[in-house]
């Protein structure tokens, strides 16, 4: 009997060991496996398609060196969550690239090999507590001698992180600076006059640069084109045009053929240009201020009207007028985040924008070519002519008639672009016109079609990167300091930024937010407030009425009574403070019932997290169960 306890408890023992043994194996062998799933609802792990793309396109190893101070004691929780999460992202980044990149994560300790590389690379570090322990939280790319750094990983910025990641990738596989053109009417990179003057008339005065162009070159190798050109260099990656007024069909034609090559185009268009006015009185000039593209936007199947203005209730300006004073304007519009497109890399951290009298496009392009929408009015917005605006706002509420529907004053398209030139390009100068010394013939073959995908930005105004509209001078001991009105030079900046970067990164899209926020909480403190901002507002009625029955009363009593409180006085005071303790105790119980309700809904949510899973463990238990038994007895 013993013996066969003994064989028993071997065999058993046997068949355990021989379990693990075969779990050990199981589990070594598809850890080898890459099979993955991103179960988040906005697929915060999911690269995008550019992204891959970039690291497709990889000709050479790319090392990502992560620095965080993870052993500090005084880094705050979510901090450390943040980085835990940004190494999940960059363990992705290493999967895609099929060993093209490669992570290192560093801890850079006080007066270790770490932090002095984590100084070297100019990582950003922030002093913490009293033992002189510093945060770094930054990411270097290197490759070869080239390196790329983002010196601080803010969590604020998430929704950028994979944008930003692979741009710093894409810079050090191509390390050489873009080129950009500019092709403008007016003087967007100021002008350097003559230093003499003609007998008689003032020495002219040179003009700085638009703020917003000042610090192009520090990035980007500028070349400004002339206002009227039939031939843009192919070295150019990207083409800035800024109000291309009265624009000739052979500059039409060399934007046409530098956008069928693969160029990327950023132009500013505008039905009123308030600048151009300016720069016009200022020269005795009378030629309209309105601007457009031609045929080319109609080749993109986009429509805009040259001579339609935005008026928009919703989003007006309070401005001042030269009597000095102020009106709500609705065709200065600014624009907030309902107006933003939050999940562009160009538009997703901007928070107000100013556009003095823009206009708007409509369309859905054509085949081949998607569109989206940057910027968008209210749908308590109309287009009213250019004409009632110089007229003032009476005429423009006069006019205005809200078309129910939000209008597009920014747009993205991208894919494959047709020319706008079908028969090819265009004569430069018709008979009567007078002509032009005779060039060199250009032989290149007209592009019908673009061969690969581009992008086009297109933006119905031009006033928002004027100086007037887009920063304040602030003038700091004999320095000209620019403070910005609002965040129109970080859209420029951005949209240059992104189309001079590989195509594939304008596919990248704001990721969504590692922390998901409590909805329903935030619902309940919006309703709330709202309580709270009646009751309160009606509160502040009453104090008004009461305070002009008082005056009243006063103003009926005599010099030598002036100082003291009447009967009806002293009885309207009485009634007002009830009134005020009444509203007040139901204020308080606005914010009782809130807490209340947040209280309930947590302890919900843990009920749920606590026992919902060991619930449903025991359900699945006790159905398999039952299962075992039916298949026993039959």
């Amino acid at each position: 009997m013993a013996t066969r306890q003994f064989w028993k408890f071997t065999g058993s023992l046997v068949g355990l060991l021989a379990l693990l043994a075969i779990l050990i194996a199981v589990n070594i062998i598809l850890s080898r496996v890459r099979v993955r799933a991103d179960l988040t609802e906005e697929k915060i792990y999911t690269l995008a398609e550019g992204t891959r793309a970039v690291l497709k396109s990889l000709d050479g190893p790319v090392t990502l060196k992560f620095f965080f101070s993870g052993g500090t004691a005084e880094i705050p929780m979510p901090l450390k969550n943040f980085a835990r999460q940004v190494e999940d992202l960059l363990e992705e980044y290493e999967l895609a690239s099929g060993g093209k990149l490669m992570v290192e994560t560093y801890n850079p300790k006080p007066d270790s090999d770490a932090e002095e590389w984590a100084q070297r690379y100019g990582l950003a570090g922030e002093q913490l507590g009293i033992m002189d322990s510093t945060l770094y939280l930054g990411l270097v790319a290197v490759k070869g001698d080239t390196l790329s750094v983002l010196p601080f990983l803010d969590p604020r910025n998430e929704r950028m992180l994979e944008y930003n990641i692979t741009r710093m990738i894409a810079r050090v596989a191509n390390p050489k600076k873009p080129v950009i053109g500019i092709l403008s009417s007016l003087p967007v990179m100021g002008v350097r006059s003559f230093p003499y003057a003609m007998p008689g008339q003032p020495r002219p005065k040179n003009q700085p640069p638009w703020v917003a162009f000042q610090d192009l070159n520090k990035d980007y190798e500028v070349r400004q084109l002339p206002a009227e050109t039939d031939a843009i260099d192919p070295a150019i990656d990207v083409l800035i045009v800024v109000h291309p007024k009265a624009i000739s069909e052979k500059t039409q034609y060399a934007i046409d053929q530098f956008v069928l090559r693969g160029g990327r185009l950023l132009a500013f268009i505008d039905p009123l240009c308030l600048a151009d006015a300016m720069n016009q009185e200022a020269a005795m000039g009378m030629a309209l201020p309105m601007s457009d593209l031609g045929r080319l936007t109609a080749a993109w199947g986009i429509t805009y009207e040259p001579d339609k203005v935005v008026a928009d209730l919703s989003a007006s300006t309070r401005v001042q007028r030269s009597d000095n004073s102020v009106e709500e304007n609705p065709v200065f519009l600014s624009l907030r985040n309902s107006n933003i497109d939050g999940h562009d890399m160009i538009t997703s951290s901007l928070e107000l924008l100013g556009l003095p009298v823009a206009g708007a496009f409509s369309g859905t392009g054509v085949e081949g070519l998607s569109v989206g929408s940057l910027l968008v009015s209210s749908d308590q917005s109309a287009l009213i002519s250019a004409m009632a605006v110089q007229m003032g706002v009476e005429v423009i509420r006069r006019e205005f008639k809200s078309g129910g529907k939000r209008l597009n004053m920014a747009i993205r398209l991208q894919g494959k672009f047709k020319t706008a030139f079908p028969q090819g390009k265009p004569k430069t100068a018709p008979d009567g016109e007078k002509k032009e010394p005779a060039k060199p013939e250009d032989t290149t073959p007209a592009l019908k079609e673009s061969a690969k995908a581009s992008t086009v930005i297109l933006v119905a105004d031009v006033d928002m990167l004027y100086d007037a509209f887009a920063v304040q001078e602030i003038p700091i001991f004999g320095q000209r300091v620019f403070q910005p009105l609002n965040d129109n030079i970080n859209f420029f900046v951005n949209a240059v930024e992104q189309l001079s970067g590989s195509a594939d990164l304008g596919q990248i899209r704001a990721r969504g937010r590692f922390d998901r926020p409590f909805d329903r909480v935030q619902e309940l403190q919006s309703e709330a407030q709202q309580r709270w901002m009646m009751q309160e507002r009606t509160l502040q009625e009453q104090l008004a009425a009461t305070k002009e029955r008082l005056e009243s009363l006063q103003s009926k009593k005599d010099k030598s009574q002036r100082y003291i409180l009447s009967a009806e006085q002293e009885q309207e005071i009485a009634k007002f403070k009830q009134e005020q303790i009444k509203t007040q105790h139901e204020l308080r119980q606005v914010r009782k019932n809130l807490r209340e309700g947040i209280e309930e809904l947590g302890v919900k949510v843990k009920v749920i997290n606590i026992l919902a899973v060991p619930v449903l463990v025991c359900l699945a238990g006790l159905v398999f169960g039952w299962y075992r038994r039916q298949s026993v007895k039959h």
